[in-house]
């Protein structure tokens, strides 16, 4: 008699709020893909919503430019918040690369994220590998204990064992415990907080619930502002069915919230305003 492994990130889709933030974020995406501008003009929404997916994920990790700065801009070699944002325009443009290694090798493409997140700005020895015992993490948005290397290849083990088991868990699910079990862990030097959006971002695409990557999820998590961002993460960090359903409904927020700016993309550019 065989018996059948459980599913614990199906399992987090059955609590309380969850089933209807599930509902609610897929009915929001169905909608703006059938907006009758992605047709014929999906490619430039998709561009459009990747610019303000880096500029709302850069917020969050303290360069708050704005749109058309950040639209303007080609050189992103000076300061800090600069290079921040350039690491967040290069972390998006990645991602839709990355999704058949993704379902391969989870790891892999988060070496590879950091590699393109850091950008030359870290050491190189630090740079696409987790971080080792003793080594700092610079991460000023999140000040939760942070845990240590052993921990942290233990659980990235488990986080790509479950990516690569294969789920029945809805894509918010999936793409909100990714999220935050990266963010909790923040298993490299840098850039932790970038490359735990992107990851978000890789798996709502390779989920098919937003293939066109139209549906900014960092441009939600930068308009409900960082309080609100860091207030839902420390409910993923109790672990508790409460705190763990308040950030996936926190996630959901943040992906309609994103279609909703890209939905604004396609009535301008059916009105030839953009």
């Amino acid at each position: 008699m065989s018996t059948t492994a459980p599913d614990p990130l199906a399992a987090l889709g059955t609590l309380p709020g969850v089933t209807d933030a599930v509902d609610s974020v897929r009915k929001a995406v169905d909608r703006v893909y059938g907006h009758r501008v992605m047709r014929r003009r999906s490619n430039e929404v998709t561009a459009e919503a990747a610019l303000r997916g880096a500029r709302g994920s850069a917020a969050l990790s303290g360069a708050d430019w704005n749109l058309e700065e950040v639209r303007r801009r080609t050189d992103f070699s000076g300061d800090g918040e600069a290079h921040v944002i350039g690491a967040a325009l290069r972390l998006t443009a990645e991602a839709g690369q990355l999704l058949s290694i993704w379902r391969q090798s989870p790891l892999r493409v988060l070496a590879r994220l950091h590699l393109v997140a850091a950008g030359g700005a870290a050491p190189d020895e630090a740079v696409g590998r987790p971080r080792l015992a003793g080594e700092p993490v610079d991460e000023p948005l999140v000040e939760a204990p942070l845990p240590d290397a052993d921990e942290v290849a233990g659980r990235l083990e488990g986080l790509s064992g479950l990516i690569l088991s294969g789920t029945s868990a809805p894509a918010l699910v999936t793409s909100a415990v990714v999220h935050g079990e990266l963010l909790a862990l923040r298993p490299f030097c840098s850039y932790n907080g970038l490359v735990a959006r992107t990851a978000e971002r890789i798996v709502l695409i390779g989920s098919g619930l937003d293939p066109k990557s139209i549906c900014p999820a960092e441009v939600g998590h930068a308009e409900q502002g960082r309080a609100a961002y860091v207030a839902a993460f420390e409910g993923y960090l109790s672990g508790t069915p409460e705190g763990m359903a308040a950030w996936i409904a926190h996630c959901g927020r943040s992906v309609e919230l994103g279609v909703r700016e890209s939905t604004a993309v396609c009535e301008a550019l059916q009105r030839g305003a953009a």
